[in-house]
């Protein structure tokens, strides 16, 4: 009896460390959890005010005469923007494409022996192209259609010159007068539709970011994150913020826009939190939705660096004629690369 009750106390006093480091075990997993939630809700409040902020300083600055638009400082801005978005699309999203596809956990082809980041980006910048070409073309033709039609009831043209009727003068104007007025309606409508398609590209990378970093575990690494994104998303709202300026959208427009782009990344980092038990971002199927969607967005914001925004505003006549502003446009271009490329360290 003696022996049974000291063989019950060895037994005891041997599973006591285990039972110990058990509730240590859970408790450090609880804390851990508890701390992730804790910088998760953070990164929703941070990063929901610098969207804000980013994509709002652009519009706000048309106010300010040496931030117009059309001023050189505002060209220098564009351009630093425009080299965010750039480094984002080649430094940031392709890369995490090309890692999802070729994870060893999807394990089956042709995800492992085929390019398919490099295809979809490929199909998704061609996409941009034409969605481009056609909605322009859309609307030149609205515009224009409405415009002439109009104008033909009012005027009457000969030998190159289009009258004019007012209340107390007849005369004549010169066709260049209406050129004039028909190229600045159409720098807003490209603009216009610069702007929808490039929120498109950078709300889908936005959204996939908000789940990633909603839905990871680690306390570690999501802290790591959260200043990172935060420049992140601020200096992609300055390059959105840029051409919603220039559309010159009314101000209910630009209010939905501003408020879309802001909430994109918080609303997806509440959709990981919410989905966080259940989500395996390693799963096969996550990695080849995350994969698909990345390599769409680089596509999309490769495009628009390029050809919408950097094409458009260093091939200005005005930065052709002057060599101080286009270098100084092609610093700022380096700069804005540059700087988003570091924060690709963090995240």
């Amino acid at each position: 009896m003696i022996m049974l009750n000291v063989l019950f106390y060895l037994l005891c006093f041997l599973c006591f460390p285990l039972i110990v480091s058990s509730d240590c075990e859970q408790e450090t997993k609880f804390n851990d959890h508890h701390k992730a939630l804790k910088y998760k809700l953070a990164a929703i409040s941070s990063i929901l005010i610098a969207s804000a902020v980013g994509v709002s300083l652009p519009i706000l600055a048309k106010k300010i005469k040496t931030l117009h638009p059309e001023s050189d400082i505002f060209f220098l801005i564009k351009t630093f923007a425009a080299g965010v978005i750039l480094a984002t699309g080649f430094v940031h999203i392709q890369p995490d494409a090309v890692d999802a596809f070729t994870n060893p956990r999807i394990g089956q082809p042709p995800w492992g022996d085929f390019p398919l980041s490099g295809f979809i980006a490929m199909v998704s910048s061609m996409a941009t192209m034409m969605i481009d070409a056609f909605a322009t073309s859309y609307y030149k033709r609205l515009h224009f259609n409405g415009k002439v039609n109009g104008d033909e009831e009012m005027q009457g043209e000969h030998e190159g010159h289009v009258h004019v009727h007012t209340h107390a003068t007849h005369g004549h104007a010169h066709g260049s007068a209406l050129v004039s007025e028909n190229s600045e309606s159409v720098d807003h409508l490209r603009h216009r539709v610069v702007s929808q398609v490039l929120e498109l590209g950078i709300v889908v990378h936005s959204v996939i970011i908000g789940i990633s970093l909603g839905a990871s575990g680690s306390a570690k690494t999501i802290k790591a994150l959260v200043a990172a994104l935060t420049f992140h998303q601020f200096f992609e709202g300055m390059g959105l913020g840029g051409c919603i300026a220039q559309a010159k959208f009314k101000s209910r427009a630009i209010a939905v826009m501003v408020l879309f782009f802001s909430v994109t990344t918080p609303i997806g980092i509440a959709i990981g939190i919410g989905i966080s038990k259940t989500y395996n971002e390693n799963s096969p199927a996550a990695l080849i939705v995350e994969g698909t969607f990345n390599s769409a967005s680089a596509g999309i914001l490769i495009y628009m660096a390029l050809v919408d925004l950097l094409a458009a505003d260093l091939m200005n006549p005005r930065l052709q004629s002057n060599f101080k502003l286009l270098l100084g446009a092609c610093i700022s271009l380096l700069f804005g690369s540059g700087c988003m490329s570091l924060f690709a360290k963090w995240a």
